[in-house]
């Protein structure tokens, strides 16, 4: 399902978006998240989406899974439909592509069996230019600290890829498929810049491979 719709401002984008809470799931502007829809209500969300504008905002829960209506992060990421195929047992299997950070102004009340919130792109304006500020990353400490982690989990790796990939696209990618967890997946999120969310990938992988070291029996959470 390609995407005819252009998103060059935050007036470009849906003020009102349904709201999928998943811990651990990261969408960055221009990513590509895949996602396996299979709850009556999130089912129901995106036949919405699908009839209207394709886009849903993906967002973090702070509580733990097993709260029935957990709070919220008040940053998540729109989403917009760029795939979508039906399978045989009732469920979906899309994809997104991100398309801007929002930050929720406020949760509405609805009657749909799931949330949603008019939200505020204007804090993340640099979100609408793809490439922005990749001449500052620091794409050798990138490349440097995925070459030690890759090495530490035996984990192998599309260097070619790696190499081909402009900067956005590396630090994005690096950030979505990172086994971080929680909190450690929203601060990349929330981070200011292209620059920052680097630094910061950097530095979370520098810490785990650290505590790593420390104890080898030790997982990533």
């Amino acid at each position: 399902m390609a995407t005819t719709q252009t998103y060059r401002s935050p007036q470009d984008c849906p003020q009102v978006v349904p709201l999928f809470p998943l811990a651990g799931a990261l969408l960055l502007p221009r990513g590509q998240l895949p996602l396996n829809i299979f709850e009556p209500r999130y089912l129901a969300m995106i036949d919405d989406a699908l009839a209207g504008r394709r886009t849903i905002g993906m967002i973090q829960p702070e509580d733990e899974e097993s709260v029935v209506v957990p709070r919220l992060y008040s940053v998540g990421c729109a989403g917009r439909i760029t795939q979508f195929a039906e399978t045989g047992d009732g469920r979906y299997v899309i994809s997104l592509t991100g398309v801007s950070r929002f930050r929720i102004k406020q949760e509405l009340t609805v009657t749909t069996p799931y949330r949603q919130a008019q939200v505020d792109y204007t804090p993340f304006k640099l979100d609408f230019e793809a490439r922005a500020g990749e001449t500052e990353v620091d794409r050798d400490g990138v490349i440097r600290t995925l070459r030690a982690f890759a090495k530490a989990n035996d984990l192998k790796v599309d260097w070619k890829g790696i190499n081909e990939a402009p900067n956005e696209a590396l630090v994005n990618a690096l950030a979505m498929m990172s086994p971080f967890g929680t909190r450690e997946k929203q601060a990349l999120l929330e981070a200011q810049d292209l620059k920052a969310r680097a630094e910061m990938l950097i530095a979370i992988t520098e810490i785990e491979l650290a505590r790593d070291a420390s104890n080898p029996d030790s997982t990533l959470q």
